[in-house]
């Protein structure tokens, strides 16, 4: 009978033999493992956004505030830009003119007071006003006029102009006259300026609120400043004197004698200036307590 062959080495033990004699003989594993020892994937817990900083954003917002409100004025611009340029063309408009043709200083007195000086004096101008645009009307409310002497400033009275329409391509020739009754004036500057025996200059100003029209359409009226400087005026002359009485041999009042008949002496009358002079159009803009 044949002897059996065995082989040298011992046959590998099963999966379960293995895991016992690594694990120094215990207990039998169990194949598969258990829950507790497989593998777990970490559960996904979703974090919460970072939160922005609040600084950034209000800046972001005020640059495109800022933005759009830029460019909404740059488009209001160019808009009143493009109106304006088209009214040019279409009517040309033009500023009016004023001239003053004529002045006269009727009276002028002024007391010899050393502190507080009285003030009397009227005068009577003529003004000449133009309007040069062919389509384009100005409504004029009421003149208030004064006048000054022009080295000093002092004060020569005031008067007013009624209002009037100044229609297209007009000329109206206005009358008024500037009077001032006792008015305290500074005595140095009077005595300087207001010369009895001589002309000097003065300066007009007359304000007044005016509108324009166009068709129909009308716009709001703004402040105006007609300024008038280098202005000569002339006092009137003083008056005659009265003739003296002649005493009689008896003390006798006697009658003057009469002038002589080739006499030309006629009544003191003021000088009357008929140089024009042109007078400046200037606008009057009031923003809340300041005029400009």
């Amino acid at each position: 009978m044949a002897d059996r062959v065995y082989p040298s080495t011992k046959p590998n033990p099963p999966p379960a033999a293995a895991a016992t004699a690594t694990n120094g003989g215990g207990a039998a594993g169990s194949f598969p493992a258990p829950k507790p020892q497989m593998y777990q994937r970490p559960i996904y817990r979703p974090q919460a956004p970072a939160k922005r900083r609040r600084g950034r954003s209000c800046r972001c917002s005020f640059c495109c505030c800022f933005c759009w409100a830029l460019l909404v004025v740059i488009l209001l611009a160019l808009l009143a830009a493009v109106a304006g340029g088209a009214f040019y063309l279409l009517y040309r408009p033009q500023r009016p003119s004023f001239t003053v043709s004529s002045v006269r200083l009727a009276a002028l007195n002024l007391t010899s007071s050393a502190t507080a000086p009285l003030l009397t004096d009227s005068i009577t101008l003529t003004v000449t006003a133009k309007n040069p645009n062919k389509k384009i009307v100005y409504l004029y409310d009421d003149f208030t006029l004064s006048a000054s002497t022009a080295a000093n400033g002092v004060p020569l009275g005031d008067g007013t102009v009624p209002g009037f329409t100044h229609n297209a391509s007009n000329t109206t020739v206005l009358t008024a006259t500037i009077a001032a009754n006792g008015v305290t004036v500074d005595p140095s500057d009077a005595s300087s300026d207001i010369k009895k025996s001589g002309s000097f200059f003065v300066t007009l100003d007359a304000e007044t609120r005016a509108g324009v029209r166009v068709g129909n359409l009308k716009t709001k009226k703004i402040g105006i400043q007609v300024h008038c400087e280098g202005i000569k005026v002339t006092p009137p002359a003083p008056p005659p004197p009265a003739p003296k009485k002649v005493k009689g041999k008896n003390s006798t009042a006697l009658a003057p004698s009469p002038a002589p008949s080739d006499d030309t002496t006629t009544p003191a009358a003021a000088t009357v200036s008929t140089a024009a002079h042109s007078c400046k159009v200037r606008v009057r803009v009031k923003i809340w307590r300041w005029t400009f």
